[in-house]
């Protein structure tokens, strides 16, 4: 069919054919990305986010500016990794360009997209061209430019020049000129828009080809919270208000006031406001305080209250948080994976750990949850990850009840620098956070993972099962061998400006080999202390840091 206008109901059920083709596809764009090792997942990532807007049902006579925003700030919750951010923030831009939109033509939708164009590049400190941003960049242009009498044409000419802007990624990245692949989030983007528009066209869906790319359900376990129990987690509380003229002044009306309020009674604490809908988030053993409280400016449009005694994963698993923990002033929060890598950075001082790393990003939701449970005036943030640092500071914008700061390590080396020289004595949050960002200067991190495929990179000959051993982005060392690997790697590190080692061994490494790899650091350099830690981490054997 050729819709000449998009209503609210309609603009569900594109968001949902986007997800649902983006899942039939999702591991070909993770595949594009993972190489040579399995740390791609840009596809999981964007779908999650997708996911988080597709569950948006429409209320009656809901015009598509409500419906688009809700979609939207779904996304921001649900944002993980580069790409998942980019994407949700896209969608924002969509949602301010719709905004008290009752239905929108092809025109509308060619303003929207080029405003989610701008919330996309702004999102990103130092945008880089090759990637899904030039993809929507391009193609939001190109269909601007031309005449549409419906929304199916602009979707038609958007997306004849994403795909001509994706097969042209290579020549802009040399990374995946490097790879031979075209760039992961503009495929995935296009798989998005693809489905919106086969179903736009009446076309069939592809089915999901599985549920894998799904993020896990909180399974509720009713023993959890008995006859004897008591209240110890509180109530996770998601709120959407609709401000009301019979209630306040829409011009005039502070959102400040719900946020001072919800301080008062709760934590984890979100509160924005577009338009006339306020999103509110917020943990407390008094949703019917909050109810009652906000019900003043408006009536719900939504509400969802789940007691997260009941929720698996909403219980904290670093820690045995009961009631909400006393305010204090500075606190740190570390993503991680692997129990003793986790357990290490709880040891050096770390209040919380976010579980996640490469290939299995957290969401900005995520780090909200763990902004709540520590409780602090100034929260610290250490991604240990480029792929997570947007979603870190996305939910820091999104929080309300601290000063959060992204501080943008990037790797488990940078996070072990940095707690070892953590000092909040001083009580100068501005002193602290520039010497944690210091305290990364001269640190380097260098991994030994298996090789997925058979392909030629910086120079080795690389085939399917081999072990590689990489700084930063640079293969470094190959063999069959993975101690061979980890002591061949180890040799290519320079350490002389640096007196300690640490070997951060894998799930799939042994106790002996790792001590073998430390014997051989010690003899190259004589005098240096090589220290090694049983991480438990998946997808590298061996994780080494020098500083």
């Amino acid at each position: 069919m050729d819709s000449q206008y998009i209503d609210g109901l309609l603009f569900t059920k594109l968001i949902r054919a986007g997800a649902d083709n983006l899942s039939a596809h999702a591991d070909e764009v993770n595949d594009l990305n993972v190489f040579p090792i399995p740390d791609g997942d840009t596809g999981s990532n964007m779908l999650l986010t997708m996911q988080g807007g597709a569950g948006v049902t429409p209320h009656e006579n809901e015009g598509i500016g409500a419906v688009s925003r809700r979609a939207a700030d779904g996304m921001l919750l649900s944002a993980r990794g580069n790409s998942g951010v980019i994407l949700s923030q896209f969608f924002d831009g969509i949602a301010a360009g719709l905004e008290g939109k009752e239905t929108a033509d092809a025109k509308d939708v060619a303003d929207a997209f080029l405003r989610g164009v701008e919330h996309a590049y702004a999102a990103v400190m130092e945008p880089v061209e090759g990637t899904i941003l030039t993809v929507v960049r391009e193609a939001s242009d190109y269909a601007a430019s031309r005449t549409h009498e419906n929304v199916t044409g602009y979707l038609s000419d958007f997306l004849y020049k994403a795909n001509e802007t994706l097969r042209s990624t290579p020549e802009l990245l040399p990374v995946l000129k490097k790879a031979g692949v075209v760039d992961s989030g503009g495929a995935g983007l296009i798989y998005i828009v693809e489905g919106a528009a086969a179903m736009l066209n009446g076309d069939a869906q592809p089915e999901r080809e599985s549920h894998t790319h799904t993020a896990p359900a909180n399974e509720l376990d009713l023993d959890r919270f008995n006859e004897d129990s008591e209240l110890t987690y509180g109530y996770c509380t998601e709120l959407l208000l609709r401000l009301q003229r019979a209630k306040t002044d829409l011009e005039l009306f502070d959102v400040d006031v719900i946020k001072n309020y919800l301080q008062s009674v709760g934590d984890s604490i979100v509160c924005f406001r577009t338009g006339s809908v306020v999103k509110i988030h917020v943990h407390t053993k008094t949703p019917y305080k909050v109810l009652e409280f906000c019900q003043r400016y408006g009536e719900y449009l939504t509400v969802k209250i789940e007691n997260m005694s009941l929720q698996h994963n909403n219980l904290p698993s670093d820690s045995k948080l009961a009631d909400k923990p006393e305010r204090k002033a500075f606190a740190v929060v570390a993503v991680a994976s692997g129990e003793g890598i986790k357990q290490t950075f709880r040891e050096m001082g770390a209040d919380c750990i976010v579980e996640g790393g490469q290939s299995m990003n957290p969401s900005a939701d995520d780090f909200i949850e763990a902004f709540g449970r520590v409780n602090a005036d100034v929260i610290f943030v250490l991604p240990n990850n480029g792929n997570v640092i947007l979603a870190a500071k996305q939910a820091a914008k999104l929080y309300a009840d601290s000063d959060v700061r992204v501080i943008e390590s990037r790797s488990i080396g940078d996070c072990y620098a940095v707690l070892t020289m953590l000092d909040t004595s001083s009580g100068d949050a501005d002193e602290i956070e520039r010497e944690m960002t210091e305290a990364m200067n001269g640190v380097v991190t260098a991994c030994v993972s298996k090789c997925i495929r058979n392909t030629e990179m910086d120079g080795f000959l690389l085939h399917d099962g081999q072990y590689i051993g990489f700084v930063g982005k640079e293969i470094v060392s190959a063999d069959n061998d993975r101690r061979d690997t980890a002591c061949m790697l180890a040799d290519r590190l320079d350490f002389t400006d640096h007196e300690i080692g640490i070997i951060v061994r894998g799930a799939d490494s042994d106790e002996a080999e790792a001590e073998e790899i430390a014997s051989h650091i010690r003899k190259a350099h004589p005098g240096r202390e090589v220290f090694v830690i049983n991480g438990g981490q998946e997808i590298y054997s061996y994780i080494l840091i020098i500083e």
